[in-house]
């Protein structure tokens, strides 16, 4: 479909007319958000804690909990949120799964690294850099995720 004929579908239909529905969009935005808040708070935890109670260094730190709650969330969100492509094998599903993750830590990392260089490594300079990783990030995730890898029930 040509951007000519995707705005006069919108226009005709509003979402429908583009192959969107809004509602199931909005509900599986909700369903991503509330397994990304549990992922959050794993991630967001032990980045303090090797970082503020450990010591470690907070790029390094951010990278050791991205990891592991990225594996809470391809769990979480392949059961609750996005429906399984039956043209993905599982194992297809998983390497696409982490590409997407791979890049979002570049990203998570980048604006970590950027934040403690420009604000220092305590507390409140992590937690801010942190935030805004998580927002940036999380977009990314949600559209990647929902373009490649789900069956759009």
């Amino acid at each position: 479909m040509h951007l000519r004929d995707s705005l006069f579908a919108y226009k005709k239909h509003g979402c429908k007319g583009l192959g969107v529905n809004l509602k199931k969009l909005v509900r599986q935005f909700v369903d991503f958000a509330a397994v990304g808040v549990i992922a959050f708070l794993i991630d967001y935890g032990i980045l303090m804690f090797l970082s503020q109670i450990i010591g470690w260094n907070p790029v390094f730190s951010a990278f050791i909990s991205y990891v592991i709650s990225t594996i809470f969330n391809y769990v979480a969100s392949m059961r609750f949120v996005f429906t399984h492509r039956a043209d993905l094998s599982r194992r297809r599903e998983f390497i696409l799964f982490v590409i997407f993750s791979m890049i979002g830590l570049g990203m998570n990392e980048f604006i970590i690294w950027v934040g403690t260089a420009s604000f220092g490594n305590g507390p409140y300079a992590v937690t801010a850099s942190k935030l805004i990783a998580t927002l940036i990030v999380a977009l990314w995730n949600f559209f990647s995720r929902k373009h490649w890898l789900d069956a759009g029930e």
